[in-house]
């Protein structure tokens, strides 16, 4: 078979991954993706044909997954759409140097038998999935152990080892099958079989460790979600409409802490009219409540996204982290993509690391803002302090898409990696309560206006991951690598 048909089943292959996914959620379709990747690798003559068929993956991967990135750059920011669609394209192409990599090391490396090419091509994954989350600011949306939340056997994993272990196992168990189902002699399945069942079997009774445990009484919490098209979101003449729906949505509320979403008032806190702010103290100052809003705040000529609070415990203040390149500031060199986007307060500052966490009703609480919930080792920071987390997002840029339910799936990711209730306060959705062992007990539907009302307690103790992050699993993967490589030049006659 000539290299550009083994490309195509590649790039299907990518694509076959996406359902794995919320949310379709057909787990197994992950395993089956990246075996059929392995398969193919295993008949590449050589690097440049690995790397060729790695990125055929990530095309197919990423093209279908993240297609939803057009939407924002065209119905809202105003690029002509062919080309938003070029630019998300090579946006994708970017992402699929990681699988490429993966791919070419895997076909240079790859000797020995198949608990060996496994362990590679396991630990190669692992490795650029992680580089992939990291380099250049980072974007992790898509690494595949995002697809194996309940009911995958490989959720308990989640605690010990992170989205990159997860996705380290998933690919080892993919290995295994994607080897053995070249190999003509059927005893080969023997030992990999055993192995499968053996995680298998530990994913589930590790999913039946509590890690951490309630603290304290619950507390009521009212998640708000205004549901403003983004295409009025930032519509001076529907300003005024926009204050009214949130001020009426607060006053709807009945929980102590009540929840506005990222950027649910479209100005600066400074810039609001004279007596909203005093307006929602007042709502919240008569049940004794706090009020924690999304709202760009103001230093000089620094410009912040930001979570506010109001009322009991107000004054406390979060600004964003991990700014979103190209939405929310503009990468060295990148000055001609604003000439072409139009995207409002896109010039934002970074707020402070390592931020403290709110005070509230004899609780902490770590916030963080939109897709600063996909950086997991960056949140473990305010553990074991915090007791609960809370993401503040906006995902209507993105219509009715794959977006929010991906979002909500990581969050129930962060939920098991930290061992602790995650809270979700977005525009159009997913607003939802995240429990510690990924399960949703509440979540509105989209784009629906309405408050979420649920009973959340506080969370205490430490899971492996929140003590070590992701530097146990990534030093296994390096070793596993190594020692790979090293057994294969061994092996080498002469």
């Amino acid at each position: 078979m000539r290299l550009a048909a083994r490309a195509l089943l590649a790039l299907l292959a990518g694509a076959l991954a996406v359902p794995a996914f919320a949310p379709a959620g057909w787990f197994p379709l992950a395993f089956l993706s990246l075996a059929l990747l392995v398969g193919l690798l295993e008949r590449a003559a050589s690097a440049r044909d690995g790397f060729f068929l790695g990125f055929a993956w990530g095309v197919g991967a990423f093209g279908a997954g993240i297609s939803w990135l057009t939407i924002a750059l065209s119905r809202y920011g105003g690029v002509f759409l062919p080309v938003a669609v070029l630019l998300i394209f090579l946006f994708c192409a970017v992402l699929s140097l990681h699988p490429a990599l993966a791919g070419a090391f895997y076909v240079r490396w790859k000797r020995g038998g198949t608990l060996r090419r496994a362990l590679l091509f396991a630990g190669l994954w692992m490795l650029v999935e992680w580089l992939r989350g990291t380099w250049l600011s980072g974007f992790p949306w898509l690494a595949m152990g995002y697809s194996q939340t309940p009911p995958s056997p490989l959720a308990g994993y989640f605690p010990l080892v992170g989205v990159y272990g997860v996705g380290g196992v998933l690919a080892f168990i993919a290995g295994l099958l994607g080897i053995c189902a070249i190999r003509r002699d059927g005893g080969h399945w023997k030992i990999p079989v055993v192995l499968i069942g053996a995680i298998c079997l530990g994913g589930w009774a590790l999913s039946r460790i509590q890690w951490t445990e309630p603290d304290g009484p619950p507390l009521a919490v009212s998640l708000v979600q205004p549901n403003i098209e983004q295409s009025l979101k930032w519509d001076p003449a529907f300003f005024f409409e926009t204050l009214r729906i949130n001020a009426d949505l607060v006053r709807a509320a009945h929980g102590d802490l009540v929840i506005l979403p990222e950027a649910a008032l479209p100005s600066t806190l400074e810039a609001l009219p004279e007596g909203y702010l005093d307006r929602l103290i007042r709502l919240a100052n008569e049940r004794n409540a706090t009020l924690v809003t999304g709202v760009f705040t103001r230093d000089g000529k620094r410009h912040y996204n930001a979570a506010v609070t109001v009322g009991r415990g107000g004054g406390q203040h979060y600004a964003k982290t991990h700014l979103v390149p190209f939405g929310e500031y503009s990468p060295p060199f990148f000055g001609w993509f604003y000439r072409l986007a139009n995207i409002p307060m896109s010039n934002q500052s970074p707020g402070e690391a390592n931020q403290p966490p709110f005070e509230l009703f004899g609780r902490k609480i770590a916030v963080n803002i939109c897709y600063e919930d996909i950086f997991g080792a960056e949140l473990i920071f305010s553990l074991p302090q915090a007791g609960l987390m809370l993401n503040l997002s906006n995902l209507a840029w993105y219509g009715d898409s794959f977006a929010q339910p991906q979002h909500l799936q990581i969050a129930r990711v962060r939920a098991m990696e930290t061992g602790r209730p995650m809270l979700r306060s977005t525009n159009t959705g997913m607003t939802a309560f995240v429990l510690p062992d990924g399960s949703v007990p509440a979540v509105l539907p989209a784009f629906a206006r309405g408050v979420l009302e649920v009973e959340v307690p506080a969370f205490r103790g430490l899971t492996p991951y929140a003590r070590w992050g992701n530097m146990p699993a990534l030093a296994v993967a390096l070793i596993v690598v190594a020692v790979a490589v090293g057994a294969g030049r061994r092996s080498r006659p002469g």
